[in-house]
C-alpha cells in the first residue's frame, strides 16, 4: 500500500467535450507526465496525442479495474467524464484504494453545464444519474413546478424517458435536450414529453425537465395504502404512520422489514432519507414479487426482496439499525433476533391476534421497552347516519423504548 507521504501514482483525471484545453495547467502537466493513460475509448480520443502507453478502459467497467490496480507504482492518467465524483468513475476506483493513492482533477460536471445553460440553480434541483437506473427512480422527485437535470445513456434513453413521464400523467413537463456540453457538438433543445418526437440526440446527453401536469405527486410521508398493490396483507395508513415514528429511520441506516406483505413499512423507511436501506422478508412468493414491483413503482430501488421465512432466512445477512416485524412474530423469531438487539439494533413489533398480543407482553415484562395498544375507527354511514367502524386493535412494542 501506499503511504501518507509517498506521491500518488494515479491521477484521476475529468475530461469534457473540450477535451484538452479544458483541463488545468496541473491536469494537462500529468497527463503529459504519464506511463500509461487509461479510459474509455471516447476519453481517450478527446486527449488528443499523448506521450504514454495507452489502455482502453474494457467493458463492463468493473473488469477494468484490476487492470489498473496491477499499474500501481507507475504514473497512471485515468481519464473519466466531467466530474468523476459525482455519478462518475471516481468512486468505483479509489474504494479499492488507499487514501494518498491518487489525486484527482475535475473538470466541470454535466450537472454543472447544464445548469449554467439554463440559468437554474443546482441547489433548487434534482440531480440523478440514469445511465443505468430505471426511470422510477425519478418518481419521488415528481412535483408540479419543481426541476430536476438527469443524465441518460444515450438519445433512445430520453424518448424513454418522455414516455415515462407521460404514462405517469406528466406529459406537460418542459424537456430541454442538452448534448455533449461544452464542446463544438452543443446543441440545445426544447420540447414536452408528450410531444418528444427528436430521433437524433447526439451523445453525452442531459435532460432539464420542469414538472408539470395532472399526475399524482409521491407524499414524501403519510401515504395512503392506494399507493401500494396488495391483497390486504398492509400495514394500514394509521398504523404505519405510528410505526415509522417508532422505528425513526435516520439517515444511512438499514431495516429488516419482517413478514413484509405489501412492503409498505420497508418503502416508507426508504422514502424517509435517500441512504437508508431496507431488506425485505417475505415467505409468499406472490407477495414478495408484488413488493418488489411496489418498490420499483415508487422509486426505491434500494430495496433488497429476500423470499423465505424467518428465522430461517436471516443467515449472514448484516445486523440491522431496526427491525420491524409485521408477521410471522414468534418465540423462536424473537429468540433469534435478539443478538442483533444486543449488538444494537432496535425492535419494533406488530400484534393483531390475541396469542401474538400475549406474547409481546411476556416480551415487555421480561426486557422492558414500551407496549402501546393503538386503536383506529373510521366514520362509515349507517343508514342516512353516520357512525364509527373499528379496525382491529393493534399492539405495539418497541425496544428499547
Amino acid at each position: 500500500m501506499v503511504g501518507m507521504t509517498e506521491a500518488p501514482w494515479l491521477t484521476i483525471i475529468g475530461i469534457g467535450e473540450d477535451g484538452v484545453a479544458g483541463l488545468s495547467a496541473a491536469a494537462r502537466a500529468a497527463l503529459a507526465d504519464a506511463e500509461i493513460v487509461t479510459g474509455a475509448t471516447r476519453h481517450l480520443a478527446l486527449a488528443g496525442e499523448l506521450r504514454g502507453a495507452v489502455e482502453a478502459w474494457p467493458v463492463p467497467f468493473e473488469d477494468g479495474i484490476a487492470r489498473l490496480i496491477g499499474h500501481r507504482g507507475r504514473r497512471v492518467v485515468m481519464l473519466a467524464s466531467g466530474d468523476p465524483f459525482w455519478f462518475g468513475a471516481g468512486t468505483s476506483v479509489t474504494r479499492h484504494l488507499s487514501p494518498g493513492e491518487w489525486i484527482a482533477h475535475p473538470a466541470p460536471s454535466s450537472f454543472a453545464l447544464a445548469a449554467a445553460r439554463l440559468g437554474w440553480g443546482l441547489e433548487d434541483c434534482s440531480c440523478l444519474g440514469l445511465h443505468a437506473a430505471p426511470f422510477g427512480r425519478l418518481r419521488p422527485h415528481i412535483a408540479r413546478g419543481r426541476r430536476a437535470i438527469v443524465l441518460v445513456r444515450d438519445g433512445a434513453a430520453v424518448g424513454g424517458l418522455a414516455a415515462y413521464l407521460d404514462a405517469a400523467g406528466f406529459g406537460a413537463s418542459a424537456l430541454h435536450v442538452l448534448e455533449a456540453l461544452g464542446g463544438s457538438r452543443e446543441r440545445i433543445r426544447h420540447t414536452t414529453a408528450a410531444t418528444f418526437a427528436f430521433d437524433d440526440i447526439a451523445h453525452l446527453v442531459a435532460v432539464g425537465i420542469v414538472f408539470e401536469g395532472a399526475g399524482a405527486v409521491l407524499p414524501q410521508a403519510g401515504l395512503s395504502d392506494d399507493w401500494f398493490a396488495h391483497d390486504g396483507q398492509i400495514t394500514k395508513s394509521p398504523i404505519r404512520a405510528v410505526t415509522l415514528a417508532a422505528l425513526a429511520p435516520k439517515p444511512g441506516e438499514s431495516l429488516w422489514d419482517i413478514g413484509a406483505g405489501s412492503g409498505s413499512i420497508g418503502i416508507s423507511w426508504l422514502l424517509a432519507h435517500p441512504s437508508t436501506r431496507a431488506t425485505a422478508l417475505e415467505a409468499d412468493p406472490v407477495r414478495a414479487r408484488r413488493i418488489a414491483a411496489n418498490a420499483a413503482a415508487l422509486g426505491v430501488d434500494r430495496l433488497v426482496v429476500v423470499e423465505g421465512r424467518a428465522p430461517d432466512c436471516l443467515g449472514e445477512l448484516p445486523c440491522p439499525d431496526a427491525v420491524f416485524i409485521g408477521g410471522g412474530l414468534s418465540e423462536a423469531l424473537l429468540r433469534a433476533l435478539w443478538p442483533r438487539v444486543e449488538q444494537g439494533a432496535r425492535i419494533v413489533a406488530n400484534a393483531v391476534t390475541l396469542e401474538s398480543e400475549a406474547l409481546l407482553t411476556q416480551w415487555q415484562a421480561a426486557q422492558g421497552g414500551s407496549l402501546m395498544r393503538i386503536e383506529v375507527a373510521q366514520a362509515v354511514p349507517i343508514g342516512t347516519r353516520r357512525g364509527w367502524r373499528a379496525q382491529f386493535p393493534v399492539v405495539q412494542w418497541t425496544y428499547p423504548a
